[in-house]
């Protein structure tokens, strides 16, 4: 029998590899399955297989490996409304799995039935694939179940993904027309280095005058752009993978987040759209039934940045020891007074979600604002960078001529 190459999940979670002999690919699937793991990929291996040419033999279980924030929307939109007919879980299950395209989703949701049917509950199920359903997912549904109220619990989780989703979508739209300006200015600075400078280059020489220090300074520019443009690109490349190395530092991850918070315009955009995140993914928690404490360690490792983070982290801490959430959050220096004093009141009357929401659709709105005025400032800063650039091109090729005929008329 052949041998197949398997990779697996296990019931942490985590990756794992292996070879084991099967007649076919379905029986290798299954005795992986046997070894109570749940495969993601299996192929023949390679010194075993007698591959023709132009044939490959790979059964990949999972294409693409990640699944969409919206597919998941959807998928706990349409189980909500499934269950609240009143139909079983595993059969709700069943019918969401045959209408899937396949792809992530429709696999992950055949392994969930599976274990369902056999006895484990859908939040277990759920947590063999943490790339789909991360921790707040999770954990909320866990609550649904022990509730009883697992439809109202997954349409709490749509309406969360929709709306996180849209803020997202806000920001990412904003920065469209910056970064499209930017490299359309890139492609026009590189094309005036590489071929319009070195033809006024062969023009002077052949003049045969001293050239102004800007025309040098120019000409020693669009030399390197055309012989050493390999070494720009590796030297852009590094600087890239340099910063994410030196971002996984969480001293210097928590500097360049303290920096940025810190940042005129940027600054209060990130405050305020980690705010919105912050207020709507805790109320969403504490509205399902999620004990405070579990809310604040999942909201914490869903905050980007580092600050704000380990502020959360504080909070938690100063909670267990018996404090309420809003004293903690007004000492931290992080948020808002308004924001601490909503909180507060939320506190005092037994409504902290509903307040929680509310904060997170003011903070939506000031998202709103704020991306406004900064691509209403991006725009003509990039102009007048743009124009910087290119009237000194223009000036420093010019330069000599200008002289040429000063010298010629004089």
């Amino acid at each position: 029998m052949p041998n197949f190459e398997y990779t697996a999940i296990n019931s942490q979670g985590k990756e794992q590899t292996g070879i084991i002999d099967a007649a076919d690919p379905a029986s290798a699937i299954n005795k992986v399955r046997d070894l109570g793991l749940f495969p993601t990929d299996v192929r023949i291996e390679k010194k075993a297989g007698k591959e023709k040419k132009g044939f490959n033999l790979n059964i990949t279980l999972f294409e693409p490996t990640r699944v969409k924030a919206k597919e998941i929307t959807v998928f706990s939109r349409q189980l909500a409304t499934l269950i609240d007919a009143g139909l079983p879980l595993l059969r709700s299950l069943n019918i969401l799995h045959d209408q899937l395209k396949p792809g992530a989703l429709k696999n992950a949701l055949k392994s969930v039935a599976e274990d369902v049917e056999s006895g484990s509950t859908f939040s277990e199920a759920l947590g063999k694939f943490p790339k789909a359903f991360d921790k707040l997912y999770i954990s909320i549904t866990k609550v649904g179940e022990v509730g009883g109220v697992l439809d109202v619990v997954l349409n709490r989780l749509a309406d969360f993904s929709e709306k996180n989703a849209r803020l997202k979508s806000r920001v990412a739209a904003a920065m469209i027309y910056p970064a499209v300006v930017i490299v359309m200015s890139i492609g026009v600075i590189a094309v005036l280095m590489t071929f319009v400078i070195p033809k006024f280059k062969e023009v002077f020489r052949d003049m045969g005058e001293a050239l102004p220090g800007p025309t040098l300074f120019l000409m020693n520019v669009s030399d390197a752009f055309r012989e050493k443009w390999h070494l720009m690109i590796v030297g852009v490349v590094g600087l890239i993978v340099g910063f994410k190395y030196l971002r996984k530092i969480e001293k210097v991850q928590f500097y360049f987040d303290h920096i940025q918070l810190k940042l005129p315009i940027v600054g209060p955009l990130v405050q305020k759209v980690a705010i919105a995140n912050f207020t709507r993914t805790l109320g969403t928690m504490i509205g399902s039934g999620v004990p405070i404490l579990q809310s604040l360690s999942i909201v914490k490792d869903a905050i980007a940045n580092s600050v704000i983070a380990n502020a959360i982290e504080s909070v938690r801490s100063s909670i267990r020891e018996g404090e309420s959430i809003a004293a903690p959050l007004g000492q931290c220096n992080v948020f808002p007074p308004m924001v601490v004093s909503m909180i507060d009141v939320g506190e005092e009357t037994g409504v902290l979600d509903q307040m929680l929401f509310k904060i997170a659709d003011n903070y939506d709105e000031e998202v709103d604002v704020a991306v406004g005025a900064l691509t209403s400032l991006m725009e003509p800063i990039l102009i007048v960078v743009m124009a910087v650039i290119v009237g000194f091109i223009v000036i420093a090729m010019f330069m000599p001529l200008i002289a040429l005929m000063g010298s010629l008329t004089g």
